[in-house]
């Protein structure tokens, strides 16, 4: 895809980092706070490792019987970072992204944490520098990994971790009814579907622990009588496979969200995320 510039100066971004040392609780917290999707690690100031959503989601999937609040960062960060030089350029970045399959990319000055570029930087190079028009249908992947609403959210979580990706489509004959991120299994407090269903005693021991088990939900006896509409955002903003892409980018960027169901005639068929548009750049 041709630009009217590949300078990484259009994208480079400050981050929003945590320390090696911090506990998972308090990592979650500024995850959430800052509305990020990962958050790079620092060591003296110097980058380390790098979590994300779908970090958190694996460290909630193998936590067994340990302690949530002594898990530390530095037990289930990446310590595979990939990065860029000031002088590279988008394309290169682009590349990068799509051979290691990560969702960002640190910019490194003499060793030191200069910026961050993710896919939503990326993508909004769309809407500011693509010289020529590119339609959703010709870019978006149509194998959709989808569940019923009425499929267990073990499942739904075992087919995040198995597939490496970071939402699902829930359809109901062939169309979009709701969709599932893994933010979803990382809520700030104890979820509305535990709390309706759950036994009052254990959402009340719940409700007064300082360090919450909400990370154990996948292991508490009750779980395999939740289905994925109990979880799911209902209504999912969808994108007809024939608009521009630019116009599917700006409803991500509108909406704070990496993915969108496409349809055409309402029903489904395919999905385009913010990996997709990456790719369209290199």
């Amino acid at each position: 895809m041709k630009l009217k510039s590949s300078s990484l100066d259009t994208v480079i971004r400050k981050p929003v980092t945590v320390t090696q040392d911090m506990t998972f609780l308090e990592a979650r917290e500024v995850l959430l706070k800052h509305h990020v999707g990962r958050l790079p690690v620092l060591d003296n100031n110097k980058p380390v490792g790098i979590i994300t959503e779908k970090d958190f989601v694996r460290a909630i999937y193998r936590i067994g019987q340990k302690t949530i609040d002594k898990i530390l960062v530095k037990d289930f960060m990446s310590k595979n970072l990939v990065s860029v030089k000031k002088s590279d350029t988008i394309h290169d970045c682009a590349s990068l992204m799509i051979k290691n399959k990560i969702s960002s990319v640190l910019v490194i000055d003499n060793n030191n944490l200069s910026g961050i570029i993710t896919k939503t930087d990326l993508a909004s190079v769309f809407l500011t520098q693509s010289t020529e028009p590119l339609s959703v249908s010709q870019i978006m992947t149509p194998n959709v990994i989808t569940v019923m609403p009425a499929d267990s959210l073990l499942l739904v979580e075992s087919l995040l971790i198995k597939h490496r990706i970071s939402r699902i489509i829930v359809q109901r004959n062939k169309k979009p009814v709701g969709i599932i991120t893994n933010r979803d299994f990382i809520p700030a407090k104890m979820p509305k579907w535990i709390r309706e269903f759950a036994d009052p005693k254990e959402v009340e021991k719940f409700r007064l622990d300082p360090h919450p088990e909400e990370f154990r939900m996948n292991q508490l006896s009750y779980t395999l009588s939740f289905r994925a509409e109990d979880i799911m955002t209902p209504n999912p903003v969808t994108v007809n496979s024939n608009e521009q892409v630019s116009s599917a980018v700006l409803i991500m960027i509108r909406n704070g969200i990496s993915g969108l169901p496409v349809v055409k005639k309402s029903l489904l068929c395919g999905i385009i995320t913010k990996s997709d548009v990456v790719k369209a750049i290199i």
